[in-house]
């Protein structure tokens, strides 16, 4: 019987993979820009079963609790898939080049090691939770009067998913001679998100219809209107600093009766829904005449459906909440890792007996920070039993937030380093080496 799956931390046990040598081809291609390259048979095509045993793919699953050697079959095509969909899953890895297609002789592929800054500017994200001057219901950071030389542009998003972010100028590969010759230029990779990104998946009766991601440090305006904001109609859109994002067209629903009581629905959005970035929370504003209902983090614990209260401002997410939560779950306290996505249903109960599926408008909401600081903390740790917890009297917020970080950070650097070898008394670097494994 198979050893149950285990969790390993794919980036220090790879690049202690690379650098041993032990795997044909798998390589630096440029250590200095972090780039490497497995080499990678496509899955059609047929192998010797010599060419299946020792390869990375096989090391992997072993590694991780899904073959043992003489106890489950070996499935070449599942050790690779199992691989792939881990550095596909990873932040820590970036795709460069793909040479595994039309059936060439030596097929592999170039990743990029991605440098995990993301803590560092985690730490950098603003704690200030003062309340801003002035009446308004969605509050702000004092800047909800001011009004910039023109009013940001509304994002309108077409009916087919869409990916945020352009691709910059191609990537100048290193003179370095590379493993195998280099094919096409790969372009430079997507910038790291900020923190106060904000995920968006606009669905249709269960039919994704957008996805895109905000980045702006104020938040988003969710609406449906040919109307545009303006500085003398704040109390009705709320503040022009924000991102303005229009609902997707309805017009290409192929069901009439699905489409009718869509374009209902998208016809008393015109104010719209705001989702407001406050210090370390996320907030929503109702402020359009279509009801909204919700669930996350931070909802209420009731059976029956949660709705957003008109012009009212309702805490969606709270970092801090969040950042308590991962601790706990890092420590195995609790067996769950803290929630982070929220839900939004439109003009019908949410939550009730009926599947997110059958509603007519959703908008999945995912605070990206939070996203990537789970997949950041996602390995095992290990934890001594004399560990002892800090004791803070009466911290207010920002002792809070920096305690967290702190522990969060100490936690990033432990999973960073493997064990040191016996007798080894200088600094292994981010990753330790067995002893004997490179060629003398």
């Amino acid at each position: 019987m198979t050893a149950p799956p285990r969790r390993v931390r794919l980036k220090p046990w790879l690049l202690a993979q690379v650098e041993s040598q032990r795997y044909p081809g798998l390589q630096w291609v440029d250590r200095r820009q972090r780039l490497f390259c497995i080499p990678w048979h496509h899955a059609t095509r047929h192998l010797a079963p010599q060419d299946d045993d020792g390869t990375i793919f096989k090391a992997w699953a072993t590694e991780t609790g899904k073959f043992t050697e003489g106890v489950d079959e070996p499935d070449p095509a599942k050790w690779k898939a199992n691989l792939r969909c881990a550095l596909n899953k990873s932040r820590e890895f970036r795709l460069r080049y793909d040479g595994t297609k039309d059936a060439p002789p030596k097929p592999y592929k170039v990743y990029e090691v991605c440098e995990a800054d993301g803590l560092q500017k985690l730490m950098s994200l603003s704690i200030n939770n003062d309340p801003a001057p002035g009446g308004a219901p969605w509050g702000g950071s004092g800047e909800v009067g001011a009004s910039p030389a023109a009013p940001p542009q509304p994002r309108c998003p077409p009916d087919a998913a869409v990916h945020t972010g352009d691709l910059l100028p191609p990537y100048p590969w290193p003179k370095e001679e590379p493993p195998f010759r280099l094919g096409s230029t790969p372009p430079h990779p997507p910038i790291l998100p900020a923190v106060t990104d904000l995920e968006l998946k606009f669905q249709y009766r269960g039919r994704q219809v957008c996805v895109l991601t905000i980045s702006n440090p104020h938040g988003c305006r969710l609406f449906h209107s040919s109307l545009e904001p303006t500085q003398e109609q704040v109390e009705l859109f709320g503040p022009l600093s924000l991102e303005q994002v229009r609902f997707p067209a309805a017009d290409g629903i192929p069901n009439e009766k699905q489409r009718f009581y869509t374009h209902q629905l998208l016809d008393v959005l015109d104010r719209g829904l705001i989702l407001e970035l406050q210090g370390q929370d996320l907030y929503a504003i109702r402020l359009c005449q279509c009801k909204v209902f919700w669930s996350g983090p931070c909802a209420a614990r009731c059976a029956g459906p949660n709705p957003i209260e008109r012009e009212k401002k309702t805490k969606l997410f709270s970092l801090e909440g969040f950042l308590n939560g991962l601790i706990l779950f890092q420590k195995g306290q609790t067996t769950t890792p803290p929630p982070f996505e929220i839900f939004f249903c439109f003009g019908e109960e949410w939550p009730d007996q009926k599947p997110k599926e059958k509603k007519l408008i959703t908008v999945q909401v995912v605070p990206v920070a939070a996203r990537l600081l789970l997949e950041m903390f996602s390995g095992e740790l290990s934890w001594s039993a004399d560990s002892i917890p800090l004791h803070i009297s009466h911290p207010d917020l920002k002792d809070r937030m920096v305690e967290q970080f702190k522990e969060l950070h100490q936690l990033w650097q432990s999973q960073q380093r493997l064990p040191q070898p016996p007798g080894t008394t200088e600094d292994p670097g981010p990753w330790a080496m067995p002893p004997g494994s490179l060629p003398q």
